[in-house]
């Protein structure tokens, strides 16, 4: 698909304060981890994440979404009555009914006749919610929309540490199947789209491609289990090894559509921000796109994975720190559980 009237206005993000390191997950599980004889350090040293941050206990994903799109205005200097469109697409939300979206919008004060929905697709949220509301514009529609999301990884790995502790006969292969739960993080992210007349920042979203492979969708799988772990906080299992390598398959399959579609070739692309996963994926991930690993700029090592919010705010703080310059071509590389893929194609105009 291509776009020839839509900007990204700006990449917004908002992190928690409160810091925990891998060092401090792995104290918590020193009796599996002495009992099975593993050795500290495993988790940093296999992933290279050395750190997360949460939310504090009891947040409510809509209330930290509402800051982020209040920011997104501020920063933007967009008029709330021009957003025709707000997502929230993030895995984490308030309740099953109604959209986690609509109290979003409420604390927003976006207009009335402002479409209001959620998007969930694992890791891929708000890149499916920025290709819904890109098209939204380009067609006509809209002048402007928003999709946001914020994700807290807290319940899932503490949730996941208790079960590993409360099983008297938690095994090694137990630990490999929970271990890409404990990377997960905790961040906030929304991507501002607006027509090209209205945009101050002129950074053109030029289009994308999307690419499923759906017979491994089984490779990664959560949800609440009540009945079954005594509470309601989310627990997942991943096979980190088959999932990574299918996963890796299906962004190379996507990369040469994605050339195609935009007419891209590898020496063109200047800069990369990718979903934050750890870095065995960033590295095997470059290697069969044969890009250089010289043009990401990754936030894994101190944020962990944040789903759904992780490659937004990456892109958001490598802005800040300056890893953009006018007249980059920019691909947004994106995979997510299920197993699907949407890369999305910029080019950076001056610095907003």
């Amino acid at each position: 698909m291509r776009f020839e009237h839509v900007c990204v206005e700006g990449f917004t993000h908002l992190l928690p304060d409160e810091v925990v390191t891998s060092d401090d997950l792995e104290a918590r599980l020193a009796p599996v981890y002495d009992r099975l004889r593993l050795p500290a350090g495993r988790l940093e040293l296999m992933t290279g994440i050395r750190e997360r941050r949460f939310f504090p206990r009891g947040t409510r994903p809509g209330d930290i979404s509402s800051l982020t799109v209040q920011k997104a205005l501020k920063q933007t200097g967009l008029d709330p009555a021009r957003v025709g469109c707000l997502i929230h697409g993030s895995v984490c939300r308030d309740q099953l009914e109604p959209a986690t979206a609509s109290a979003v919008h409420a604390r927003a004060g976006l207009p009335q006749r402002c479409m209001v929905f959620d998007v969930s697709n694992a890791c891929l949220g708000l890149l499916n919610g920025t290709l819904l509301i890109a098209r939204l514009i380009e067609s006509g529609e809209i002048d402007a929309g928003i999709v946001v999301g914020t994700e807290d990884g807290r319940g899932l790995v503490e949730g996941t540490i208790d079960t590993l502790l409360a099983n008297p006969d938690t095994s090694r292969q137990d630990v490999k199947l929970a271990f890409a739960s404990l990377t997960i993080g905790s961040a906030s992210a929304a991507i501002t789209l607006v027509h090209s007349r209205l945009s101050r920042t002129k950074h053109r979203l030029l289009g994308g491609v999307c690419r499923s492979d759906t017979s491994a969708h089984t490779l990664c799988e959560g949800g609440v289990e009540a009945a079954q772990h005594g509470d309601d906080r989310p627990r997942m299992q991943t096979d980190s090894e088959a999932l990574l390598h299918a996963g890796v398959n299906l962004a190379a399959e996507t990369w040469a559509d994605f050339q195609t579609e935009l007419g891209w070739t590898n020496a063109e692309v200047n800069k990369a921000f990718t979903h934050q996963v750890g870095k065995a994926h960033r590295k095997l991930l470059y290697e069969r796109l044969c890009l250089d690993p010289q043009i990401d700029f990754a936030t894994v090592d101190w944020l962990g994975n944040t789903g759904s919010a992780a490659l937004p705010s990456t892109a958001a703080i490598g802005i800040e720190q300056g890893h953009l310059q006018s007249g980059d071509k920019v691909a947004l590389l994106g995979i997510g559980s299920g197993l699907h893929s949407v890369m999305l194609g910029l080019e950076w105009s001056q610095p907003s």
